[in-house]
């Protein structure tokens, strides 16, 4: 396709009211602001995918901090910041100072000094993660406001407690390249059994909250004593009153029957996640491995929750699409066969977190941004 093509689903007004905008999570975003991000994101992958430079952020530094495990996500913060001209900086949540008891808060201002962009991943524990972030804005955003420094320093959540935008925004855009549409869809979020450890409950939360929004049918699948926290399970039934439908079942096969698309994966048993939260604020590390033992016993109790041929035969013609975000707890979460039947599709659903991050990035930071796309799409033309 013309790269000029690609700019008409664009327009400067849109792209004007998220300009210096920060991700903490999609549900703070109207519909039409979440459109231009991922419209924008089509676009720089395709400039990306042409070849064409879009180094529109040049010689800046973009941070970001993980206080948990990540392979596809700093490599996703890597390739966009990389892309957009600037030098990525990514380290361990260990490695700051936060655990000496500086605040995220401080945290904000000291890195708001010198970085142009903020990514985060905190995860682990519910009712702490977006609220560091939250915090970290606000430090970063009061530096700024304090010193009249002009800079745009968006924070992008990497992954919290509560929710994981640039995963679930990545998951929408495949939907949409693979059904346009997504009206009366019968999409499954369910549970799955894990050997490894306890997941956040992020990923379904982001999920629920933002698939609902789009007149499809979202079913939410997993045993007893795995609920979601409640603010997300609000969020969904509110966004499912304006079309399509939400519910909660413990039954994964009657969640798959009819599914045009499936999305099994494991997170952390709720109860079990409180009591984490509890022995993390105590100090108490041997009681966070006992808690992390006792999840995993509880997951043991479930393993006939997995994404197999037999239950992937119960959806739409025997065909749902899978999604995963990765990585998969291949024999355990999801069958050997069932994963090499879809592995090019969730690689492809993975990559486009690069272009999402890229898309915030740069909507957030670069003014009249469509008259400089439209430059690097004529200059391609010459």
């Amino acid at each position: 396709m013309n790269p000029l093509d690609l700019l008409q689903d664009l327009d400067q007004p849109a792209l004007d009211a998220v300009y210096k905008r920060s991700l903490l999570t999609t549900q703070q975003w109207s519909d039409s602001d979440l459109a231009t991000i991922r419209s924008l994101a089509r676009v720089l992958g395709g400039f990306d995918k042409a070849g064409l430079s879009t180094a529109l952020c040049p010689a800046e530094l973009a941070w970001a901090v993980f206080f948990d495990q990540s392979t596809r996500t700093k490599s996703a913060w890597a390739g966009a910041s990389s892309r957009l001209g600037m030098h990525p900086v990514i380290v361990d949540g260990s490695s700051t100072q936060v655990s000496h008891g500086e605040t995220a808060v401080e945290t904000g201002a000291m890195l708001g000094m010198n970085s142009h962009a903020m990514g985060i991943r905190h995860d682990l524990i519910l009712g702490e993660g977006n609220a560091f972030i939250r915090d970290v804005t606000q430090g970063i955003d009061d530096y700024l406001a304090a010193t009249d420094d002009p800079r745009s320093v968006p924070v992008v959540n990497l992954q919290c407690d509560v929710d994981h935008p640039t995963q679930t925004m990545a998951d929408l855009m495949w939907l949409e390249e693979k059904f346009g549409d997504l009206t009366d869809r019968k999409i499954t979020v369910s549970w799955a059994y894990s050997p490894s450890y306890a997941k956040p409950l992020s990923v379904p939360q982001g999920l629920v909250t933002l698939l609902t929004r789009f007149g499809a049918h979202v079913t939410l699948a997993h045993p007893p004593g795995y609920q979601l926290i409640d603010d997300s399970l609000g969020a969904a039934r509110a966004n499912a009153s304006n079309g399509g439908s939400f519910r909660v079942v413990d039954d994964m096969d009657e969640a798959f029957r009819g599914a045009d698309i499936v999305y099994p994966k494991s997170w952390g048993a709720h109860d079990l996640m409180l009591e984490r939260v509890t022995a993390n604020a105590a100090g108490d590390t041997a009681e966070l491995a006992r808690v992390e033992e006792r999840a995993l016993a509880r997951n043991a109790e479930h393993t006939d929750w997995i994404c197999d041929e037999d239950r992937m035969a119960l959806t739409a013609a025997g065909e749902a699409l899978y999604l995963h975000c990765l990585p998969a707890d291949i024999g355990a979460e999801v069958s050997p066969g069932v994963m090499s039947k879809y592995k090019v599709d969730v690689a492809r659903e993975a990559n486009n977190k690069v272009y999402v991050v890229m898309a915030l990035l740069t909507a957030a930071k670069v003014p009249n941004l469509m008259t400089r796309l439209t430059e690097i799409a004529e200059e391609n033309q010459q």
